[in-house]
């Protein structure tokens, strides 16, 4: 008989009932030190003060109202994103797979409306991961995802990452845009190398193509700064983010540049819940408290830190670790074990952490983690490594 929750999750056995700050607490009383971060999503912890208190406050007043009306949170929202990103106009939605099916929108309707309505498909990276609607699992090109979802969706090219050659070779009249994660995520904590994303805006610029940019998982200060784009000095068209500006509530976003979004008028795209008032509460929270001094400075510090101490560790039981790779609070670890059995043991020590493709361990702590968090950490690595066989 089928589980009365789709079973669409290969679910731990581990149920949550409260969490704080870097900790979560499972209903049989055991705690973990969350490096998981709900996928990198508890940006800023469990239960932060914060926004409890900004949360609260607004399910007094009003929870939706439609996008029939003005929301003056997203106004607001919007207005803090613009100024501290290249965008100038932002569309709210609920999570990351539907800002990219925006941003995907977007590119297509900006040829449309500059005469160019062959313009429409996507020069997209090998190995990338952008959601799971058919559009989205379509621009990631991953098999796995894509079987059984046929016929798949049209318009998506893909070349191997990093290869700037054989993007270049890709291009065709047919060409609206490219996309890429700056660091792949879900395919294995891969950075783009700064000067390959240079390479991509100039290319970008040269053919008349729109430079689009998956932040979902890279952004809202996880590698260092805001977005991670800004470590290469150069800026998309187009970005899709979510996860992080919430800080746990379903919040998603396309930001674009004025001429990018020339082609979303009235009625091109639309949300039902998309930047509610709850929901823009807590992003608007979120960026205020990333916006306040010293806080991205201290997720560049506690990444360093992290970095050096996990590569130390590591180094120590090369037969289970081959290498240790990331940007920021955004690391992962290829094992030589299945990554499974190394995430399983690795939580029965008490540290959460997330798989990824390539036999990649995610370490995804939250912002908000200090030196005694990462003390707590490596402890627990190197008693797991420690059991590892030879």
């Amino acid at each position: 008989m089928v589980s009365v929750v789709m079973p669409t999750y290969a679910r731990i056995d581990l149920a949550f009932e409260r969490g704080e700050g870097a900790y979560l607490f499972a209903t049989d009383g055991r705690r973990f030190l969350d490096f998981g971060s709900g996928v990198a999503v508890n940006a800023l912890g469990h239960a932060h003060p914060r926004l409890v208190a900004a949360l609260r406050e607004q399910a007094g007043k009003l929870w939706h109202c439609s996008n029939l009306y003005r929301v003056p949170g997203q106004e607001s929202v919007a207005a803090k994103l613009v100024e501290r990103t290249f965008a100038d106009t932002v569309f709210f939605c609920n999570s990351g797979a539907e800002a990219l099916e925006c941003c995907i929108k977007t590119a297509r309707k900006y040829h449309h409306a500059g005469g160019n309505p062959e313009r429409y498909r996507v020069i997209c990276a090998e190995g990338a991961f952008h959601g799971r609607t058919l559009a989205t699992v379509a621009a990631g090109g991953q098999k796995k995802h894509m079987e059984g979802f046929a016929p798949v969706v049209e318009g998506f090219d893909h070349v191997p990452y990093g290869n700037l050659n054989a993007l270049r070779d890709a291009i065709t009249p047919q060409t609206a845009a490219i996309l890429v994660e700056p660091v792949q995520g879900e395919g294995g904590i891969i950075p783009g190398d700064p000067d390959y994303l240079r390479r991509l805006r100039a290319t970008a610029d040269e053919f008349g193509i729109l430079l689009m940019f998956d932040e979902v998982q890279t952004g809202m200060g996880r590698t260092g700064t805001l977005f991670a784009h800004e470590q290469a000095g150069i800026a998309p068209d187009i970005m899709g983010i979510a996860k992080g500006l919430g800080g746990g509530f379903p919040v998603g976003a396309c930001l674009a540049t004025e001429k990018a979004a020339r082609g979303m008028t009235a009625g091109t795209h639309g949300s039902t819940f998309g930047g509610n008032p709850l929901a823009m509460a807590a992003a608007g929270t979120v960026l205020d408290v990333m916006a306040e001094p010293g806080f991205l400075a201290h997720v560049e510090q506690m990444g360093r830190l992290l970095r050096r101490r996990v590569e130390e560790t590591c180094a120590a039981f090369p037969h289970v670790i081959g290498e240790v790779r990331g940007l920021g609070l955004m690391l992962g670890l290829k094992a030589h074990i299945p990554n499974t059995e190394l995430g399983a043991r690795l939580l029965a020590n008490g540290l959460l952490t997330v798989g990824a493709g390539d036999n990649v361990v995610r370490l995804l702590p939250p912002l908000i983690i200090g030196e005694g968090e990462i003390d707590e950490a490596i402890d627990i690595l190197s008693r797991t490594l420690d059991e590892v066989p030879h």
